[in-house]
C-alpha cells in the first residue's frame, strides 16, 4: 500500500502576510502584470473604468486598493560556494 501524497512532502510553516502596500515598484509591476493577464483571460474589472486595456484596468484596481498579494517571509541565505560568485575561465 502506498502512502498518501501529502505525507511525502514536509510541511514547513512559513509566515505569510497579505499586503496591499507595495515595498517596491518592481513588485507593483509584477502584481499588475499578473492581474492584467487575469483580465485578458476573462476576469471582470473590480472598479469602474473608462479604459478597455487590461494593463490600465489593473493599475486602476491597484490604485483603488482592490488588489492584494501574498508575501512569503522567506529567510535569505548565503550561497554555499566559496570564492568569487562568477567563475573565471582561463584558456
Amino acid at each position: 500500500m502506498g502512502t498518501p501524497a501529502s505525507s511525502s512532502f514536509p510541511l514547513e510553516m512559513n509566515p505569510m502576510t497579505i499586503e496591499t502596500q507595495f515595498d517596491s515598484n518592481y513588485r507593483k509591476v509584477l502584481v499588475a502584470a499578473r492581474r492584467a493577464r487575469q483580465i485578458q483571460n476573462g476576469s471582470q474589472a473590480l472598479v469602474p473604468t473608462r479604459s478597455s486595456k487590461a494593463c490600465r484596468i489593473a493599475q486602476d484596481e491597484i490604485n483603488a486598493g482592490k488588489i492584494a498579494y501574498v508575501k512569503n517571509e522567506v529567510e535569505v541565505t548565503e550561497p554555499l560556494v566559496e570564492g568569487p560568485a562568477i567563475p573565471i575561465l582561463l584558456s
